[in-house]
């Protein structure tokens, strides 16, 4: 036996080996596939089905989406043939109508919302005001643009006038005062715009004809006596107006020019008295609202300052009394007070919206001041102009001495629920436009009208 037929027969050996072990092996991997295959072959069938299924489903689901949208269509058809609306008009008329309720729905909130924040803030604010008012009661005087002097007897007339009437032309240049010698018995007038001339002029008179010695020197000299008097006594009552307002102690500038207010005059009403009067208004509603009163009634009696100051001073007389006060050593608090009363600039304090509400309730106290018939019937007609402005009012009409404006709207033009929207763009036209005291009350009416005739 050599070593090639070891390895043939080596082989064949294996060989046999290799196919024994096969033959017991092949029967149990073959029945593990087959089963898995017949899941696999299971589960894609179930995929299948499903799929058909789905697709069936599908296919049905479009054949009745079309036939809902011919319906729809077929009934929108219907209903614009019915309707005598096309659909482009038929959506325009459905946005229209959404516009409509959508205002409505706006005006109701706005009216909800306005009477919700009145009720509550007009009856605070209806409180404070009420309650000061009636704590404070204030005279009014109303002051005039000339004077009278009496004259003992008829022969001081010509001795007042003087010869060639230099008396006369002397005691205007040295007053600024007009000398009216009439024919009215016993009395000589003086005119003049500026109360504080006038006032000086009258004293000068009185002490001439009391003297009896009337030629230019000693003219002179009674207007020069008359004139330290008057601001000795100016003094006093500014000083006075202090200690009645009890608001402490002053620069001496705003001190005279307090008492300067004395003889001043807005609208027939005396400026100082108006002031004394704002001063308590706001003392006592500070007091309401938990403010500082004292600090209220100071910037109540300073906030018309600017109207003691001479017209040689260029500014309105708010920026000009915040300015006094300023250089006088006020507070900042106060000179914003006295320059935004009437709103020139931005309010910074509660103090200087109580000087704006006592100014606004104390000049509209009925009869607190005098008003032109022309200037009253211009401020009506303006009134009622601004509210026959807005489309859809009929008429307008101011009634209440123009403390309210009555607005007719044609009821076809503005519905019920946009009357509340019409009176409050009123109100804020009026409130751009017009400068008046006080508030003024705007009522919308609208009436539906059915007309029919019998024949």
């Amino acid at each position: 036996m050599d070593w090639v037929s070891i390895g043939v027969g080596g082989a064949a050996g294996a060989f046999a080996v290799f196919a024994t072990l096969r033959w017991f092996v092949r029967p149990v991997v073959p029945a593990a596939d087959a089963a898995k295959e017949r899941d696999l072959e299971r589960r894609e069938a179930d995929v299948v089905a499903a799929k058909d299924r789905l697709a069936r489903a599908t296919a049905d689901a479009e054949a009745a989406r079309r036939e809902a949208d011919e319906a729809a269509a077929a009934a929108r058809a219907r209903l614009a043939e019915a309707a005598g609306f096309s659909p482009a008009e038929a959506k325009a008329k459905a946005l229209d109508d959404l516009d409509r309720e959508l205002a409505a729905e706006h005006a109701r909130r706005v009216a909800a919302h306005v009477d919700a924040v009145r009720v509550d803030a007009d009856a605070r604010a209806r409180a404070v005001v009420a309650t000061a008012l009636q704590r404070v009661a204030v005279s009014h005087a109303a002051e005039r643009t000339v004077t009278s002097v009496p004259l003992p007897d008829e022969g001081m007339k010509g001795r007042v006038i003087g010869r060639e009437g230099r008396n006369a032309r002397a005691f205007e240049h040295a007053t600024g005062c007009d000398v009216v010698v009439d024919d009215t018995p016993g009395l000589v007038t003086l005119s003049g715009f500026d109360p504080v001339r006038r006032e000086v002029a009258r004293r000068a008179m009185t002490a001439l004809v009391a003297d009896g010695r009337i030629h230019p020197v000693r003219i002179e000299e009674a207007v020069e006596e008359a004139r330290r008097a008057l601001e000795t006594e100016l003094v006093e009552v500014g000083r006075k107006a202090l200690q009645t307002a009890d608001v402490g102690v002053a620069h001496p500038r705003v001190v005279g020019l307090l008492g300067r207010l004395q003889y001043r005059t807005s609208y027939g009403q005396n400026v100082l008295q108006h002031a004394l009067e704002v001063a308590h208004l706001c003392g006592a509603m500070a007091s309401e609202l938990g403010l500082d009163p004292r600090l209220a009634r100071r910037v109540g009696l300073l906030h018309d300052l600017g109207k003691a100051v001479d017209h040689d001073v260029e500014g309105g007389h708010a920026a000009v009394g915040a300015e006094v006060a300023r250089r006088c050593g006020e507070s900042a608090l106060i000179v914003n007070a006295i320059a935004s009363h009437h709103e020139d600039v931005p309010q910074e304090s509660l103090y200087a919206v109580l000087a704006q509400v006592g100014d606004a309730v104390s000049a509209a106290r009925p009869g607190a001041r005098a008003d032109t018939a022309d200037r009253y019937l211009k401020r009506l007609g303006d009134l009622e102009k601004v509210a026959a402005a807005f489309p859809g009012v009929v008429d307008a009409y101011a009634v209440q001495a123009g403390r309210e404006v009555r607005v007719i709207v044609d009821g076809k033009r503005v519905p019920d629920a946009e009357a509340a929207t019409l009176a409050r763009d009123i109100a804020k036209a009026v409130e751009a436009a017009l400068t008046y005291p006080g508030e003024i009350k705007v009522t919308v009416v609208r009436e539906t009208r059915a007309v029919s005739f019998a024949r």
